[in-house]
């Protein structure tokens, strides 16, 4: 095209007179998962808040795998309830089935994943929205974000209506100049057949922000009918399981539904193989930088030519539908082809698809442009979380739309902004990640991630983070004060078990028979026998005579505490000498090729970054221990001052 998208908006307007619709304190563009966090923290700490959509009927959406959780991803999930989000109460609500992932390893791996009814999902929070004071839910296309000075103003819809704000928050999702892919053919198209933003990306140009083309994919959804179960292995939920909000109880989730899990095999692959050719991957039509860690099945394929078979998750996408969704099978080969290699699969050879798999291509940006509030260094009350920052997934999104939004507020508000340091949660490594390093294709969280993952355990969420949130004003006071009973008993079960002497007898040896370990022959703190390896703390408890008060997860949290006590003890003098290099600060625009000793990379890397402190100059991927050493050195002789 000749001229841009946005220069197309402003011909249409010309010879209009805008009209200002209405102002706000925060306005949030985007109502996927990032947009519902951030404008419902907005509002609950008391700004008048704009939510824009270009459809209402997007909120709260789900168009790729209608789950919310798993691998470091429950965490996350959990981490946003403790601190008083959405997610983890709307994904209970919903939820068909619940599991725990990861229970053969150790615990600070174990992660709750929930399949949820995507329909009542967007409903939920749809309403949620629709019914949280200072909140209005606005159907538009956001077209243009202006700045004073690079100081955000207002924003304008695609029909010229003018919205003053104060601050705005980009949760775009894949919807900037969106386009998708099925084969060599391809259309401007959101996700889900929505209407694309069409003017937002150049808006955004104009300003100075850099964009780039990432991709991501989503698999085909079939009939239920079409499918032979029978040729299928099943998978159900867990008896009793944990939900993901700290404010619901134990076996309090929905949890009746199945999933499968079928497999790939050699025809698949060569039905694969024999049409790359008209893979838009392959062709050279997509351009965009698609997830390392959720790769299409051509890229499978290609990329693992020993595997003889690849798992697809069979998952129901609701409870009142036949829409079935193939987790691990996202392509964007022609439909034909779709057909062709799922007809190959044990028990789809009679498969009926009902919505084809497709690529979508869309703009988003680097996020070291950004701070560790989520906010553009270079321009004053705009900030931005989810896709639009290069990450995937709807928990990562919504994270930083929590956190995004908490820090739109406080900056309206006149408030001290909320930074999370990468020891406090997964939030704070994600974020950390994010806008120390950057990321060269979609981010996905996973535990290997977090060098505090012990300490992040997911059952430690509340203890670490609920505070924060009722800082900010996003907890209430009922639940503050059930938090605070929860520590007590907790602390006191601990120490109660750290002091309590043990002697032995008849009944404690037979317990410590059955369970194979040695009998006692001498008194000995109840502690050291919970450290053993074989011994748990609720039959514990009995063959001792004691009753520790404690309910729900708290027993589990308890005899974690004093089975991991030393590694834990071990991760805390980490966290304390990451805590120290977080408080020597470094000046901004320092020119770190002038410091005497540092490596060429280092100062390369550090330059480009401009880490704010020295925690964040460690984590930057090539800045070595000596490098660090070097620049402490040289803030002591005068480089910087020391906090």
């Amino acid at each position: 095209m000749e001229q841009s998208a946005l220069k197309m908006f402003h011909v249409e307007q010309k010879g209009e007179t805008m009209k200002i619709l209405d102002q706000f304190d925060v306005a949030v563009i985007g109502a996927g998962h990032a947009g519902i966090e951030a404008a419902v923290a907005s509002a609950k700490r008391g700004c008048k808040t704009a939510l824009f959509t270009i459809s209402l009927d997007q909120i709260g959406n789900m168009p790729c795998n209608p789950a919310i959780g798993g691998s470091a991803k429950g965490h996350l999930v959990r981490e946003i309830d403790a601190l008083g989000g959405v997610m983890g109460k709307a994904a209970d609500a919903c939820c068909i089935q619940m599991r725990m992932l990861n229970l053969s390893k150790g615990a600070s791996v174990h992660s709750p994943r929930a399949q949820e009814d995507r329909r009542a999902y967007h409903a939920l929070t749809k309403k949620l929205c629709e019914e949280t004071a200072n909140l209005q839910v606005i159907q538009a296309e956001i077209a243009d974000i202006r700045m004073e000075e690079n100081k955000v103003t207002d924003v304008i819809n695609s029909f010229g209506g003018v919205y003053l704000c104060k601050a705005v928050v980009i949760c775009a999702g894949t919807f900037l100049n969106g386009r998708v892919y099925i084969g060599k053919q391809s259309q401007e198209s959101g996700p889900d057949a929505s209407i694309p933003s069409r003017y937002l990306s150049d808006s955004l140009r104009q300003s100075g922000i850099t964009l780039r083309r990432f991709k991501t994919g989503t698999p085909c959804r079939v009939h239920r009918r079409s499918i032979d179960y029978t040729l299928l292995t099943p998978q159900t939920g867990d008896k009793n399981p944990l939900p993901f909000s700290f404010e619901h109880e134990c076996g309090s989730v929905r949890n009746d539904a199945i999933c499968y899990i079928a497999n790939t095999n050699e025809e698949t692959h060569r039905v694969i193989r024999e049409n790359l050719s008209e893979s838009p991957l392959y062709s050279g039509l997509i351009h965009g930088i698609g997830p390392r860690y959720c790769p299409s099945i051509e890229d499978k394929v290609v990329r693992f030519t020993e595997r003889k078979q690849h798992q697809i998750f069979v998952e129901p996408t609701g409870i009142d539908t036949d829409e079935m969704y193939l987790g691990g099978f996202s392509t964007s080969l022609p439909e034909d082809v779709q057909r062709k290699m799922l007809q190959t699969v044990k028990g789809f050879k009679h498969i009926e698809i009902m919505r084809s798999a497709y690529a979508i291509e869309y703009d988003c940006i680097n996020p070291v442009c950004l701070l560790h509030t989520l906010a553009f260094r270079d321009y004053q009350g705009l900030y931005a979380a989810g896709q639009f920052n290069g990450t995937s997934g709807y928990e990562e999104a919504a994270a930083q739309g929590l956190i995004a939004g908490i820090n739109a507020s406080a900056y309206v508000l006149g408030d001290d902004p909320l930074e999370l340091p990468r020891s406090s949660s997964y939030i704070g490594t994600l974020i950390d990640d994010l806008v120390t390093k950057g990321t060269d294709d979609p981010y996905r969280m996973m535990t290997a991630r977090s060098e505090y993952r012990l300490s992040l355990r997911h059952a430690t969420a509340d203890a670490r983070l609920t505070p924060i949130g009722y800082r900010y004003g996003l907890i209430s006071e009922e639940r503050w004060a059930k938090f605070n009973e929860k520590t007590a008993r907790i602390q006191n079960a601990v120490e109660q078990i750290r002091h309590k002497t043990v002697h032995p007898s008849e009944q404690l040896n037979q317990y410590l028979k059955a369970s194979d370990t040695s009998e006692l022959t001498q008194a000995v703190k109840m502690d050291s026998l919970l450290r053993r390896p074989q011994v748990e703390l609720e039959p514990l408890t009995k063959a001792v005579g004691i009753d520790l008060n404690l309910a729900g997860e708290e027993a589990a949290e308890v005899s974690l505490q004093i089975k991991y006590e030393q590694y834990i003890e071990r991760q805390n003098q980490q966290n304390e000498h990451r805590s120290q290099l977080e408080k020597v600060k470094l000046p901004v625009g320092i020119d770190y090729s002038k410091i005497h000793g540092i490596s060429s990379e280092a100062a390369e890397k550090l330059t480009k970054h401009q880490p704010e402190h020295l925690a964040q100059a460690a984590a930057i991927s090539g800045i070595s221990p000596a490098d660090i050493s070097i620049l402490m050195t040289w803030l002591k002789a005068g480089g910087a001052t020391h906090e």
